[in-house]
């Protein structure tokens, strides 16, 4: 498991790429994999509720995951590390 600082640099870091490399608003593109289970698939659909995503979920051969691709226009680098932190909460979530 990541260090506070750790996640804290990895997020200025992202934040800093987007801020060079996009204009804003934009589109951004998620990639989760979760644990294959409604319940977390619902608790990152409501993340998302009332921003107008796309999500679109796919499960791997064996069942056993979900990946989901969420794109999602936002207005700024804040609003898609909020998201990222938000999802991150999520047990089992793996950000791609």
């Amino acid at each position: 498991m990541k260090s506070e600082k750790e996640i804290a640099e990895f997020y200025d870091r992202l934040k800093e790429q987007l801020i060079n490399d996009t204009a804003w608003p934009s589109e951004y593109y998620y990639k989760f994999i979760i644990p294959a289970s409604l319940e977390k698939i619902a608790e990152i659909e409501a993340i998302f509720d009332n921003t107008n995503a796309i999500i679109t979920t796919r499960d791997s051969k064996t069942g056993k995951y979900t990946s989901l691709s969420i794109k999602v226009k936002l207005d700024s680098p804040d609003s898609v590390i909020e998201k990222y932190m938000e999802v991150s909460k999520i047990e089992g979530v793996i950000s791609l």
